[in-house]
């Protein structure tokens, strides 16, 4: 046996008393029952200071927002997940609205149309973190990380009804212990970076705007 086999070995069949999990407090992150309406406040004010451009919706009218807002940015390409919706909300709907394009194949098989010609990129959510003014993002097959890292815009659907307080209260609620994508996604701002100088600069590794649609 070698040097390692019986190193190993030893270990295995060390014995010894198993310490007691010790108690867990989470008091400390333990916040008051906000409303709907406390906690869009928190989230504008911690999400704006970074940047972040958030914009209230009534149901379907988040489409004529996002019309408004695209067009003012002269966006001709916006990028949009292969799932039902908002895809077919998209479609069906009246208002001009820039090319859709669908994340429906390996990104291997598109990568420089992705990297070169898309100008926004839009994406559901899984909620947001009203403390933080963070999104949630859950990427899915049908809506890869891609879809909000890449294009200069990353444009995001929240539903008012899906922020909580805290992120630990998002994780109970929606029991994330029960499974998670490879890749859960906070996202509190655009891209930026300060590693040059020093100096703060948005859009360098990812998006250079975040938009907010929270439709209530």
């Amino acid at each position: 046996m070698s040097a390692r086999d019986t190193i190993l070995q030893r270990l295995r069949n060390r014995t010894g008393d198993q310490l007691p999990t010790p108690e867990r407090d989470f008091t400390a992150m333990e916040r008051p029952d906000w409303s709907t309406g406390d906690k869009l406040a928190r989230f504008r004010s911690a999400m704006e200071p970074v940047h972040g451009e958030i914009h209230n919706c009534r149901g379907g009218d988040w489409v004529a927002t996002l019309s408004g807002l695209l067009s003012d940015r002269r966006v001709s390409r916006m990028l949009v997940g292969s799932g039902a919706e908002p895809l077919a909300t998209l479609r069906a709907s009246t208002q001009e609205l820039p090319d859709i394009l669908v994340y429906d194949e390996p990104v291997e098989n598109w990568q420089q149309h992705l990297f070169n010609d898309v100008d926004a990129g839009l994406t559901t959510t899984r909620g947001g973190i009203a403390e933080t003014g963070s999104l949630i993002l859950w990427p899915t097959a049908e809506e890869p990380r891609l879809t909000s890292l890449v294009p200069p815009i990353h444009v995001a659907l929240l539903k008012a009804s899906e922020l909580f307080g805290t992120l630990r209260e998002a994780m109970a609620a929606q029991q994330w212990s029960h499974g998670m994508p490879t890749n859960a996604l906070l996202v509190s701002g655009p891209s930026k970076t300060a590693d040059i100088e020093q100096t703060l600069a948005y859009g360098v590794h990812g998006p250079r705007e975040l938009i907010v649609l929270v439709v209530e």
